[in-house]
């Protein structure tokens, strides 16, 4: 089999196109949680813990250097755990928001399952002689 055709075929599967089609949508979601967490939840988390933003906790190492006429030469140094802490809530958000889907998924396939099947088709040989029989009523 040639590299072309081989690779025609991996990227031409059905669970290929699935999972590409699963990181687009990832990445939109990603957007929307992120502006969730930045726009809705993380103001009024800041205004309960006395009007800060996480993103302002760091700890400094070495403030910016400036020059004699106030050029900055060397940025500050610091340990934003503030940005840490955020990334944290986006997790549990994205994390929460997935199980749900999981278990609502989840939930719909029990209901299916639980669901009584058809009654199977009798054999051919059932139906000929039930079919004989209306026949012979008639």
């Amino acid at each position: 089999m040639g590299f072309t055709k081989e690779f025609k075929d991996f990227a031409i599967k059905g669970n290929m196109l699935d999972m590409a089609i699963g990181i687009i949508i990832g990445s939109a979601f990603t957007k929307v949680v992120n502006s969730l967490v930045a726009e809705i939840i993380m103001p009024p988390l800041g205004l309960l813990i006395g009007k800060v933003d996480f993103k302002d906790f760091k700890w400094v190492l070495q403030d910016a250097q400036l020059d004699a006429s106030g050029v900055e030469i060397a940025k500050q140094v610091s340990l934003n755990y503030g940005l840490f802490i955020q990334g944290l809530i986006d997790f549990l958000i994205v994390a929460f928001a997935v199980f749900l889907m999981v278990r609502a998924i989840n939930r719909l396939k029990k209901k299916e399952a639980a669901k009584p099947a058809a009654p199977a088709a009798p054999p051919a040989d059932i139906q000929l002689l039930t079919e004989i029989r209306d026949l012979l009523k008639k």
